[in-house]
């Protein structure tokens, strides 16, 4: 007999909450509004029911966590370093193998950035919010 542990609500929301930056924090870093908006009618990074049943357990959940939160250090650091692209690599395949939609290579984020001070997407969380 084989004891697993089932992946928590909270896991879910925090592989959610990571895909989320992904959209606000990186992409914008390297892509332009239309490209992003091409992102999510492609599904890339989208989560069903379908998927949590795919990281069910808490191991699971756990690599898929740590594959997301490994690409957003590696893409958000100031210099993309070519020391970087085997982890990489090694992250987006743990993504796929879980199903999660990840087509990129590291030669698409080795290019200029976007400047910051020329940055204003729709998809950057706002610098500050007004409650009206």
């Amino acid at each position: 007999m084989k004891v697993v542990f089932a992946s928590t609500p909270d896991q879910e929301q925090k592989i959610q909450e990571l895909i989320r930056k992904f959209y606000s924090n990186v992409f914008p870093l390297f892509f332009t509004d239309d490209d992003i908006r091409e992102f999510e009618q492609q599904k890339i990074l989208h989560t069903s029911t379908r998927h949590f049943e795919y990281f069910g357990t808490l191991k699971e959940a756990y690599q898929v966590i740590a594959g997301l939160q490994t690409l957003m250090a590696i893409l958000e650091s100031r210099q993309m370093n070519d020391k970087y692209e085997m982890i990489f690599a090694k992250n987006v395949q743990i993504l796929q193998e879980f199903g999660l939609s990840f087509p990129f290579a590291y030669s698409h984020f080795c290019g200029e950035r976007m400047p910051r001070n020329n940055l204003f997407s729709v998809y950057t969380k706002a610098a500050n919010e007004m409650l009206v």
